[in-house]
């Protein structure tokens, strides 16, 4: 079934990114950086199934090249902080077909970014068929109609005034909404039902617990049959999600049973139910009296005495579910961003080392890029071979720490220290506090199942009661007895 996932992200010098890089990577080609000389090879990554340049009508022909492009965004960023591409990734609806897919992908970027002025790099994945997304690199800087880069701000009076709104925080919620209504148009025309909204549940207002999202590995390892702990608790939420819609269901029908016999001019008191129920002709005594002696322990814990106090229970029991429902929820998402936060500190704490050595050679290639005289030039290139061996050597284990590096920056902000390690401990102790938290949670559902259970049985034994009392009602009136 089709998921909502739009993810937005920036590329950043700062934090030691490449856009070249970045779309190397993601196209699966092979592209020389000019700024800083690194070649960068992905030829042999699989899964991409469609890449193609999207570019404004005024943007110079040779952008469509993926080399050229990138390498004059490169070149048009003098800062080393600089922000060099937006990416946004996006979930693809697994009932389209592929072609379906990137014809789906290529009407929204074009008529959501392209037309807005932005050049796009669009690149389709889908490695095992279970997981089609598509990664999309958006430039930052406008393109003037004469086809050179245009200034991303301007100063006036003293204060820096951007020249195009695409980092306002509207636009993002557009773009958000803009995909779920792209998606669930092409979903509708190809002949399926599900509609996707970009909302949160909470949002929404949906009473249930939003799942995690899996990512590539996590899916291929269920697809093999594997057991992964993101699958584990997705379906341990999928779980819960039905037994609280379960749960919400009987509340809803007490409530409504409640409101019906309110209207009745002469409802039974608990007292009539209690009495009734002794009396009961089909079972034994002893079967009535414990039946009774269970209804009448409840009330009095309850301090139930009429049915307006058991209304007021009802209602009780609705704002203790929502309360868990909203707790839960929000623990949830905690338990989620914490498990997060681990993860990326241990990845930056187990290859900081290699990172270390990497750039201790690249300074190496820096050093002897900048020296003069007799050999320099060949000096040069011994170094950037090795840079570049030890690159592709670590390659796995130096995309896992710039991507930690860049996620505790974001977190940390101000806070981030290269040269120490993020609070692991920390988040480690709040992870097995907020797991104890969300088991009580659930604990409290578990009890607020059982008092709903109970309350049914005092509906029940009075529903009975009135079932008899308008049977003698009906059997009196057709013999002429007066009430």
């Amino acid at each position: 079934m089709a998921i909502y996932h739009l993810n937005i992200k920036i590329i950043t010098r700062g934090a030691g990114k490449s856009a070249v890089a970045a779309a190397a990577y993601r196209a699966g080609e092979t592209i020389k950086n000019e700024y800083d000389g690194i070649a960068h090879d992905y030829t042999q990554k699989s899964g991409i199934v469609h890449t193609e340049i999207l570019l404004p009508e005024h943007a110079p022909a040779e952008y469509s090249a993926r080399s050229v492009f990138w390498n004059a965004v490169e070149k048009s960023e003098r800062y080393c902080n600089a922000q060099l591409a937006r990416e946004i990734e996006i979930a693809l609806p697994v009932e389209l077909t592929q072609e379906q897919n990137i014809s789906l992908a290529r009407r929204f970027v074009k008529e959501q970014f392209v037309t807005a002025g932005m050049c796009a790099d669009v690149c389709v994945h889908n490695t095992d068929g279970t997981n089609p997304h598509a990664h999309v690199m958006l430039t930052m800087r406008p393109i003037e109609p004469g086809g050179k880069w245009g200034q991303k701000s301007r100063t006036v009076n003293g204060r820096k005034i951007p020249t195009v709104d695409w980092n306002d925080r509207e636009r993002a919620e557009d773009w958000r909404k803009a995909w779920a209504a792209y998606c669930s148009t092409a979903l509708r025309i190809n002949g399926h039902s599900t509609v996707l909204d970009h909302r949160s549940y909470q949002r929404q207002g949906l009473e249930q617990v939003p799942t995690v999202h899996m990512g590539v590995a996590a899916t291929r390892m269920e697809k093999r049959g594997i057991r992964t702990d993101r699958g584990d608790q997705n379906r341990q939420i999928e779980i819960t999600n039905q037994e609280i819609r379960i749960l919400r269901a009987r509340i809803n029908r007490l409530q409504k049973w409640i409101a019906e016999e309110a209207a009745n001019t002469t409802p039974p008191t608990l007292a009539d139910v209690i009495t009734e129920i002794l009396h009961q002709p089909g079972r034994s005594k002893l079967t009535n009296l414990k039946y009774a002696a269970e209804i009448v322990a409840f009330l009095q814990n309850n301090h139930i005495g009429d049915f307006a106090d058991l209304d007021k229970m009802v209602g009780a029991m609705n704002g203790k579910l929502n309360a868990i429902n909203a707790e839960r929820k929000k623990a949830q998402r905690r338990i989620e961003t914490l498990k997060e936060h681990i993860m990326h500190s241990e990845n930056f704490k187990n290859y900081r080392k290699i990172k270390a050595r990497y750039d201790e050679l690249y300074s190496l290639y820096t050093t002897a890029r900048n020296a003069t005289g007799f050999g320099a030039e060949r000096r040069a290139q011994k170094a950037l071979d090795a840079a570049n061996e030890y690159y592709e050597e670590y390659r796995p284990q130096l995309a896992m720490f710039n991507s930690a590096e860049e996620y505790l920056r974001g977190v940390l902000q101000g806070r981030f220290d290269p040269k120490k390690l993020p609070p692991i401990t920390k988040w480690r102790e709040e992870l097995a506090a907020k797991t104890a938290e969300n088991e009580a949670l659930y604990r409290q559902y578990a009890a607020l199942k059982d008092e709903t259970a109970k309350t049914e049985k005092i509906k029940k034994g009075a529903a009975e009661i009135m079932r008899v009392e308008t049977l003698e009602r009906t059997a009196r009136k057709s013999w002429g007895v007066e009430l």
